[in-house]
């Protein structure tokens, strides 16, 4: 398994690259943010339905999500590769000629609303109208592949919707069982109980529950199989059970969700970034709701010592029990359109 190198071990001109595929996910994330817990908030609004704010319980490692799907919180599967995907790989990621972002593609389909002035730049990152043809083609079922132009060094492009990942849950769980050196050689070397064991360990290690819907299922699976490119990956989910906005990258996993803070919270965390409450309104809060300010919790999990490498790579047997991920940090982040004011740490799942 191959594993993306950190930016100080590249080459001047994939650093460039590397950076140049941060600063685009950067804007990204605040897109996604935005579409994911923002917008699916006005849409409950439109619809005069109460939000359903995410319990803090449900942030916790191995938690158990309530398996209800809300039709008004946008669903949406976003794979973000630093790689051009070489056309081997089709097999497990489903992208073809039928599925490119083309005129003739999104005619077919009818998926982009203004399809008869589409020009082919559109899909590309760098233009304005980039993100307008994306949260189009959000709604559509698998997933939206961004990806580098093969035909250019530092370009990013919306090349492939409705894209498939077939990648069988069972060789994702093979694959990183054999990294992590819980079986040498195949899932069920150990018996079949023991590749049971191992499959639920992969929903755990990327933070999902093991009876998980199909788009967080692509995304974990997705996940996994894109470390063995030289380049990193970044993968977004957002599920109408879960209500949060998943993000999986090279440093791991972490959710965002809307909370409900209260006056006093409100005045503490003004405090801890030194800004005036009316700043902090201003600038951190989506919404109230009577006494009540709806804000963004951002946490990320790091992943304990039974999910990394073994010392040594000695093999080890599995004790199911441990836990595999571990609440890292928490943030209250600034609304998507903010730029001058950085996320404040502040912990809530554990208070």
């Amino acid at each position: 398994m191959k594993f993306c190198m950190q930016r100080e071990c590249l080459s001047r001109e994939a650093r460039l690259r590397r950076s140049y595929y941060q600063v685009l996910r950067d804007e990204l994330d605040q897109f996604v943010i935005g579409y994911s817990l923002v917008g699916s908030y006005n849409n409950f609004l439109r619809l005069r339905t109460p939000y359903p704010f995410v319990e803090l319980r449900e942030l916790k490692p191995r938690a158990r999500i309530p398996s209800i799907e809300f039709d008004a919180q946008n669903s949406f599967l976003i794979i973000f590769s630093e790689d051009f995907i070489d056309k081997k790989h089709k097999k497990y990621i489903r992208y073809f000629d039928a599925n490119k972002t083309t005129k003739t593609n999104l005619l077919r389909h009818k998926y982009f609303p203004d399809v008869e002035n589409f020009n082919r730049n559109l899909k590309y990152f760098e233009t304005s109208e980039f993100f307008s043809l994306l949260r189009s083609l959000l709604p559509v079922d698998y997933a939206l592949l961004i990806q580098r132009n093969q035909r250019t060094k530092v370009q990013y492009a919306l090349t492939h919707f409705h894209v498939r990942v077939d990648w069988p849950i069972a060789d994702a769980s093979e694959n990183l069982a054999k990294h992590l050196r819980y079986i040498s050689k195949d899932l069920y070397e150990k018996g079949d109980k023991y590749a049971e064991n191992l499959q639920k360990k992969l929903f755990e290690y990327y933070g999902v529950p093991v009876m998980s819907g199909g788009r967080r299922t692509a995304a974990i699976v997705a996940a996994q199989y894109f470390r063995q490119f030289d380049g990193i990956t970044t993968i977004y989910v957002s599920s109408s059970e879960s209500r949060n906005l998943l993000r999986i990258d090279e440093k791991g996993v972490s959710k965002s969700v809307l909370v409900k803070l209260s006056v006093e919270q409100v005045k503490l965390l003004a405090d801890l970034a030194r800004i005036s409450q009316n700043t902090f309104t201003k600038n951190y809060v989506i919404a109230r709701q009577r006494k009540s300010y709806v804000c963004i919790l951002n946490v990320r999990y790091d992943h304990t010592s039974h999910s990394l490498p073994s010392e040594g790579g000695r093999l080890r047997d599995l004790n199911f029990d441990t836990n595999w991920l571990t609440v890292a940090e928490e943030h209250i982040l600034p609304k998507p359109s903010v730029t001058r004011h950085a996320p404040i740490p502040y912990k809530m799942i554990y208070v």
